[in-house]
């Protein structure tokens, strides 16, 4: 696999119905965490402030995943689980046809941040 340099490319090299779903997660991302850096780690687009990654998104072959801090996602889980949504202790993976709803994504990043202590 081709190394992916920045959040532009890894969008482009993913599978096509996932792209605007990706990159609508980016732009409310970019949004609510406005001094974050754009970085890629672990092989995936992230938002870092500090030394630390604060939210990450990926595309699988079947859906789509949003990583914060344990935290954030415990803090959100009845939200989560009301949305329709699967989680780990640090991820929640969604299909196209049931993204994660945008002031859900804001809640979350806000609360990955402020469980990071940034």
């Amino acid at each position: 696999m081709t190394e992916i340099s920045d959040h532009d490319a890894y969008i482009a090299a993913a599978p096509e119905r996932f792209r605007p779903l990706l990159a609508a997660l980016r732009a409310q991302l970019a949004h609510t965490l406005p001094d974050a850096e754009e970085v890629i780690e672990y092989r995936m687009p992230g938002f870092r402030i500090g030394p630390s990654i604060v939210a990450g998104y990926a595309a699988f072959s079947k859906q789509c995943g949003l990583y914060l801090s344990s935290g954030a996602i415990a803090a959100h889980a009845d939200e989560i689980a009301a949305a329709g949504l699967k989680a780990t202790k640090t991820g929640i993976t969604f299909p196209p046809k049931n993204p994660i709803p945008d002031d859900l994504v804001e809640r979350l990043a806000l609360a990955s941040r402020k469980d990071l202590g940034l």
